[in-house]
């Protein structure tokens, strides 16, 4: 195995941009919810006039349905993320909204038969309520409490169990509720990741900078090192993500 110094200053190089992992193949695994959401939402997309997708990332999950709605709107408060996005889903026509992550949709009022998400930073009820046409569907997966907790608690320690209970499906739920949507369908699931080598927690926590917002190599060198070590005796680093699929009408 190569040395510490070397993965770190690998993953450090490394781009972060999107929502693509695949810099992770080999270094990492997580295991996915049980029922295939990109397959879903594009079985979806094909089925409706108008779709909008929020907090898109660079489009990597609307890029992989084969059939898209005549229109397909896209949200992202990164620009890197966007342009990315453009490049993705532009030649496909698909119209890229640049956002502010606390601000309205800038959108009209009762527009879309789809709204949909893949980790959405932090849904506005009220605002996807807006935008949806009556009738029309919230469909997403949401990031659930306390994920990937294993390996955020290692650099920070233990976390309050309000913080912990963050993202709560059944919280979740009655939010949409209260903002006038129907839930009609409410999945959770429970997902196990392993980390091989310290390039890819250290690339992980670069990209999720939510996870550690402190993060830096140099401030956390006892902790990754520690890691290292565990890593480097056969023993990976595991801890598990929570999902969340929603279905929620207006």
């Amino acid at each position: 195995m190569r040395s510490y110094e070397e993965l770190v200053s690998e993953a450090e190089a490394a781009d972060v941009d999107g929502w693509g992992f695949d810099w992770l193949t080999g270094r990492a695994t997580e295991e996915r919810p049980p029922w295939g959401f990109a397959r879903l939402l594009a079985q979806r997309l094909a089925t409706v006039e108008s779709a909008l997708d929020l907090d898109t990332g660079g489009g990597e999950v609307v890029g992989e349905a084969g059939v898209l709605p005549s229109r397909m709107v896209v949200t992202e408060a990164w620009p890197p993320n966007a342009a990315r996005a453009r490049k993705r889903l532009g030649p496909r026509g698909v119209e890229v909204v640049e956002t502010s992550i606390h601000g309205p949709i800038p959108l009209e009022d009762n527009s879309f038969q789809l709204v949909s998400s893949r980790h959405p930073v932090r849904p506005d009820w009220p605002e996807i309520h807006r935008v949806l046409e009556p009738d029309g569907h919230y469909f997403a997966q949401h990031v659930g409490p306390a994920s990937g907790f294993e390996l955020i608690e290692h650099f920070l320690g233990p976390l309050p169990e309000d913080v912990r209970q963050g993202r709560h499906p059944d919280d979740e739920a009655t939010a949409a509720q209260h903002a006038g949507l129907t839930v009609v369908d409410l999945r959770t699931a429970t997902c196990r990741m392993e980390f091989f080598d310290i390039g890819a927690v250290v690339w992980t926590l670069r990209k999720l900078v939510w996870w550690v917002p402190d993060f830096s190599v140099a401030r956390y060198d006892r902790e990754l090192r520690e890691l290292d070590a565990q890593m480097r005796s056969g023993k990976p680093f595991v801890a598990h993500s929570t999902r969340h699929l929603f279905d929620a009408r207006r």
